[in-house]
């Protein structure tokens, strides 16, 4: 192909170049950033569930609510890890299962009716048979903006039907 004149940039050079320009005048400290995370909540409905209506609470859903500066519940990409653990288990093995949702899956799970945020539904664990004590659900939520993790935990009943 022919060279190109000095004038005749690539468009998508000069998109760049363009991108890099704005990216480069934002504060440093990323206070102009109008998705900063400041916390990670699990919703209080998140429980186990029976799906199917035979009776058996087969999936444990967990609501993760991703918290603004304002205390708002945003839609943050990221990846959630989440832990179901039994501490009162008297067999001394207190993790039950564990789960990972990277961030292409986790936006087609963004639920807004009752509870907003993030619906993450599992299999209950293999051996988990009666769900007759507390047990505490634990969800690390790593920002894809900036990297950062944020923790949290909750306790979730077992439901009487």
């Amino acid at each position: 192909p022919p060279a190109k004149a000095a004038g005749d940039a690539n468009p998508e050079i000069e998109q760049l170049r363009t991108q890099v320009r704005s990216l480069s005048a934002l504060p440093k400290d990323g206070s102009n950033n109008p998705y900063k995370l400041t916390s990670v909540r699990v919703a209080k409905i998140s429980n186990f569930f029976d799906k199917d209506s035979d009776g058996k609470q087969e999936k444990l859903v967990v609501y993760v609510q991703p918290i603004d500066a304002e205390g708002d519940i945003i839609k943050a990409a990221g990846t959630a890890a989440v832990q179901l653990w039994n501490l009162d288990n008297p067999n001394g093995e207190a993790l039950l299962g564990q789960w990972q949702v990277e961030p292409a899956e986790l936006r087609k799970l963004w639920f807004d009716s009752l509870t907003t945020g993030y619906r993450l539904t599992f299999d209950r664990p293999e051996g988990l048979e009666v769900l007759s004590k507390p047990l505490t659900v634990k969800v690390a939520f790593t920002d894809y903006l900036t990297g950062e993790t944020f923790r949290v935990q909750q306790v979730i009943k077992p439901k009487l039907d």
